[in-house]
Formats: C-alpha cells, structure tokens, sequence
C-alpha cells in the first residue's frame, strides 16, 4: 500500500497543468492580483523574516496595480455582473437553489465589502512612511539590506506576532479586493466546461461566434507532458501553438505531432 506521502506525489504528477490566457485588460489585472495575493498569503503566516520581506514585496506590488486606474470600479461592475448572471439562473429547472442561494449571498456580502472600503482604501498604505522607504529602496538592487534600512531590519526581528499587527492592519486594506477578485475568477473559470480539442501538428486556431463573449481562456494538458501553450489572440480569435521544453539552455520549439487538450473558452 503507498504511504500518504507517496500517494500524494502520484497525484501531484498525475494532475492536469491549467494554463490560462487573459483577453481584456479587466482580466489581466484581475490575475496579476490574484497571483501576488496568492504569494502574499503563502508567506504572512511564516516566521522567518525572508517570509516576510516576501509579504511585503508582494503588497507592494498588489499596491502598484491599485494605484493604477480605478481597480475597485471594475471589480465591483465585475461583481455585478456576477450577480446579474446568477440570478438569471434562478428561474432555470434543475438548479440546485441551496447552491445557487449561497452563491448570491457571498457575492452580495464580496460587493458590500468592497462598497464600504470607499475610495481611500489604499491611504493607510500611502501614508505609511515605513512602507514608503521600502518602497523607495526596492527600486535599487539589494536597497532594502541592512545598512540601507536599519529601521527595516530592526521591524523583522521582532515578534511574528509583532510584525502581525502591522501586517494585518496593511493586509487588510487591500484584503476586500483581493478577496472579491479571486471569488470572481473562481466563478468565471467555473463557468465555461471544458472540451475536448486537437491540435493539428501542434496547432490550434478558433474564431470566436459572435454570441460567444470570452474574456478568458483556460487550457488542460496532462500534468506530466513536455509540452506547454503559447496562446495568442484577442476577443474575436486566438491561436494555440503547443512547444516541446527540453532546458533553459535551449529555445522550446513548436511540436510536430497532433496535440489532444482541453478547452475552456470563459
């Protein structure tokens, strides 16, 4: 019988590999934070200071992305159109209302989250003179060392739970956004099923119809292939050219075979 451990690696290796490929800006940025706020909660719970650094360098950059434009308009429209889809399902037979019920009533309370930070949310980071050095000297390579941001290195050798009441109070000024972010894009992967397609010679090309309305697309391969996508194209066609890796020393080349993938158009 395989231990738990191994029984886990089997599955690792066997899972299938999603790559994904945004085709509005709304979704570009909705993925840049996702994957920051990914990396950020991964390491706010470690002690080590390193976790840390790494905590802050990923809130530094999620703050760069909502300082640009108005981040919090799109998510709450993004929302809304969630919840106008959802509750068009309603009146459809064989909908599992428990579900669909739990399902308006988290993106109700994801939207009046949102709706209450208002449009200063971001001020507590701003107007923290702290965060504004790191910020300043992670412009310069290695600025953040020791002699360059005593104060700094002084921070990370306190506590975890010290530094937990600072990162929290940070955290937690970008944590609505980021929250409703990722439920939205849960909702819009799980949206679309997944089909089965070829691509000739390893490549693929789709045109869109003009009911189809995508704004992402979500490939599948087998987790364990030596191939990976490289998608182009924009809301009213892409292309799937599928490349076999061998090393970073040399360039991954298109494949010459016939590729069986799956296909969700979101």
């Amino acid at each position: 019988m395989a231990k738990p451990a191994e029984e886990i690696a089997a599955h690792t290796a066997t899972a299938p590999a999603h790559y994904e490929q945004p085709l509005s800006e709304r979704m570009r940025t909705f993925l840049r934070l996702e994957f920051l706020y990914q990396q950020m909660l991964y390491n706010v719970e470690k002690d080590a200071d390193w976790a840390t650094r790494a905590t802050i360098g990923s809130l530094l950059e999620i703050l760069a992305i909502l300082s640009r434009g108005d981040v919090r308009s799109e998510v709450l429209k993004e929302l809304d159109h969630q919840l106008d889809a959802l509750v068009r399902f309603q009146s459809q037979p064989g909908v599992d209302a428990g579900r669909l019920d739990t399902l308006v009533r988290n993106l109700i309370a994801s939207r009046d989250q949102v709706d209450q930070i208002g449009t200063r949310f971001l001020q507590p980071i701003k107007d923290s003179e702290f965060l504004n050095a790191i910020k300043h000297r992670s412009a310069i390579p290695g600025g953040t060392c020791e002699f360059d941001l005593p104060e700094y290195n002084h921070w990370l050798r306190q506590p975890i739970t010290r530094r937990h009441q600072d990162l929290e109070l940070w955290v937690g000024s970008v944590r609505p956004i980021c929250d409703a972010v990722t439920e939205s894009l849960w909702l819009i992967r799980e949206s679309a099923r997944p089909s089965d397609r070829l691509a000739i010679d390893g490549m693929y090309q789709h045109n869109m119809q003009k009911d189809e309305h995508c704004r992402l697309l979500r490939v599948s391969l087998a987790g364990d292939s030596p191939l990976f996508p490289e998608i182009s194209g924009s809301q009213h066609r892409f292309t799937i050219r599928f490349l076999e890796w061998s090393t970073v020393d040399s360039r991954a080349v298109q494949t010459g075979r016939d590729v069986p993938f799956q296909l969700s158009i979101c």
